[in-house]
C-alpha cells in the first residue's frame, strides 16, 4: 500500500511538470486525497453540454472538499438579482467556497453574500469572512465582537466555515498587538473555533514580513488552519521589486514555502494582480497564445497558481457572468502547468519586473479620497499606459515625447473623463498611506502620474 501511494505522487508530481527536488513538491499535502476528490466530483451541466469536474481540494482537518475556484465576493455587482445569477451559476457548476468581509462595498458585501448564499442548504457552500478592525475604534473587545457577531447576522449564519484576522502585518507587530494580542481578542477567536462557531481559523497577509514569521513561528501555540496570501507569476519572486513596501524574503515565493514547511494550506488572493495579468502586453501574450491558442491570459496565471499542491482554494473577485464562465471552464478541471510552461511564465515575469508598474489591486481601501481623487483609476490608466509602451519615459528629448506625453493625457482624459478624479487633485494628505494593504506610497505615485502629464 505504501509503494502504491508512492507511486500515485510520483505521477501526480510528473502530471504537473514538478521534480521530486522540487521547491513546489508535495511536503505538506495529502496527494491520493486530492486526487480521489478530483476524480469523484460531480459532472455539472451547462445549457445541454457536459463541462467536466471541477478541481477540488481536501481542506486537512475536516476532509472537506474545498473547489479549487473560490468566489472573491468584494466587488460584487449592486443588485442582488445581480449577485444571486453569479451566485447561481458558481454553485450549479461546483463553486463551494465564498469570501466577503464586513468593509466590502461600504458594509454591504456580507448582506448581499448572505442573502444569495441563505437560499441554499447550509451544507452546500463553505463562507469566509474576517474581522476587519483595522480602525482603532474596533480594537476595543466590545466593538470587535459587535463586528463578528454582525457577521452572522448578515450573513444568516450559525457557524462560519473559515475566519480571518483581516490583513495582518499593516504597521507590523506593534498593530499586531493592538488589534489582536493585548486586547484578547485572538484567544476570543481561539475559544469560539473551539467551540465550533469558527470551523476554520487563519489570517490574511500584508505588509511586515516580520509579523508574517511571527505568527506561524507560534503555530504550535495558535495551529493556523489557512492563511491568505497575494500570490501569482509575478509576485513569486518579484514582489518585493513592485513597489510594495516589502521586504526581499516577503516575495510569495518565500510565504507559500514557508506555509508549506509548516503543513499549513494557501488561500490565494489577486491571482491575476488587480486584473494586470489578464492584460499582458502584446509580445508577452503572444508567446503564450502560441502555445496554447484557446487560453486567455487570465487562464495561463489561474493555471499557474492551481498548479502549486499546497492551494486549497484560489479567490478571484467575478462581478461579470463570462468572467465567472471563464474561470469555471480554466477549473474544470485545472490543467496544470507543465515545467516547460513554468519557465515561460517565469521568463515573462522578469520582463514584466522592468517595467515601472505600480502595484494596485485595485481594492479600492484607500477610498474615499478626501480630494476626490479616484486612486485605482489613475494607477490602472498609468499601468495600462506602461504595458501598451505609451508612456513617454524616461528621456525628454527623445523625438517622440511630446506626441506620447499627449496620447497619455488623451487616454487619461478617455479612462476617467472627469478631472476631478485625476492625479493633479491628490494634496499629498498621506491619509490613503495607512489603508493600502500593497504599502503603496500613493502620494508619491500620483506625482510620477502628474509628472507624466507635465502639469506641477
Amino acid at each position: 500500500m505504501d509503494r502504491k501511494k508512492d507511486m500515485n505522487r510520483r505521477e501526480f508530481l510528473q502530471k504537473i511538470g514538478l521534480g521530486a527536488g522540487s521547491a513546489l513538491a508535495m511536503k505538506a499535502m495529502a496527494p491520493l486525497s486530492i486526487l480521489a476528490a478530483e476524480a469523484d466530483a460531480p459532472q455539472q451541466n451547462d445549457g445541454g453540454r457536459t463541462t467536466g469536474q471541477m478541481t477540488y481540494r481536501v481542506q486537512h482537518g475536516t476532509g472537506e472538499n474545498i473547489s479549487l475556484l473560490g468566489f472573491g465576493m468584494m466587488r460584487l455587482p449592486d443588485d442582488q438579482e445581480d449577485v444571486n445569477r453569479l451566485v447561481d451559476y458558481a454553485i450549479a457548476h461546483g463553486v463551494n467556497y465564498f469570501d466577503t468581509a464586513p468593509m466590502y462595498k461600504g458594509g454591504r458585501n456580507e448582506v448581499q453574500t448572505g442573502r444569495a448564499l441563505s437560499r441554499y442548504p447550509r451544507e452546500k457552500y463553505y463562507i469566509a469572512t474576517k474581522m476587519s478592525n483595522q480602525n482603532k475604534r474596533l480594537w476595543r473587545m466590545s466593538e470587535a465582537k459587535k463586528m463578528y457577531e454582525r457577521s452572522f447576522q448578515d450573513l444568516q449564519v450559525d457557524y462560519i466555515d473559515y475566519y480571518l484576522l483581516h490583513s495582518v502585518g499593516n504597521g507590523g507587530m506593534e498593530t499586531l498587538k493592538g488589534r489582536f494580542l493585548d486586547n484578547g481578542l485572538l484567544d476570543f477567536l481561539l475559544k469560539e473555533r473551539e467551540a465550533g462557531r469558527i470551523r476554520h481559523l487563519g489570517f490574511s497577509y500584508h505588509g511586515d514580513v516580520s509579523v508574517f514569521d511571527w505568527l506561524l513561528d507560534h503555530q504550535d501555540e495558535y495551529h493556523w488552519d489557512f492563511v491568505q496570501i497575494q500570490m501569482n507569476y509575478l509576485d513569486w519572486r518579484h514582489a518585493s521589486l513592485q513597489g510594495g513596501g516589502w521586504k526581499k524574503d516577503a516575495d510569495a515565493e518565500y510565504l507559500y514555502e514557508k506555509l508549506e514547511k509548516k503543513g499549513v494550506q494557501v488561500v490565494v488572493m489577486e491571482p491575476l494582480r488587480g486584473g494586470s495579468l489578464s492584460k499582458l502586453r502584446d509580445n508577452l501574450a503572444q508567446r503564450l497564445t502560441a502555445l496554447r491558442p484557446k487560453d486567455t491570459p487570465a487562464t495561463w496565471a489561474f493555471r499557474w497558481v492551481g498548479t502549486h499542491p499546497n492551494i486549497l482554494t484560489t479567490l478571484s473577485g467575478m462581478n461579470q457572468m463570462e468572467h465567472l464562465e471563464e474561470n469555471v471552464r480554466t477549473f474544470s478541471p485545472l490543467d496544470p502547468c507543465t515545467e516547460a510552461e513554468n519557465r515561460v511564465l517565469e521568463e515573462i515575469a522578469d520582463v514584466m519586473a522592468g517595467f515601472p508598474v505600480i502595484p494596485c489591486t485595485a481594492c479600492g481601501y484607500c477610498l474615499p479620497c478626501p480630494f476626490g481623487v479616484d486612486i485605482p483609476g489613475n494607477f490602472a490608466y498609468y499601468n495600462e499606459a506602461v504595458e501598451k509602451q505609451i508612456l513617454p519615459l524616461p528621456e525628454k528629448q527623445a523625438a517622440d515625447y511630446m506626441t506620447r506625453k499627449q496620447q497619455f493625457a488623451d487616454g487619461l482624459k478617455k479612462a476617467l473623463p472627469d478631472a476631478a478624479k485625476w492625479a493633479t487633485q491628490c494634496a499629498d494628505c498621506e491619509i490613503c498611506l495607512k489603508k493600502c494593504p500593497q504599502q503603496i506610497r500613493i502620494p508619491n505615485q500620483m506625482a510620477r502620474i502628474v509628472e507624466t502629464l507635465g502639469k506641477k
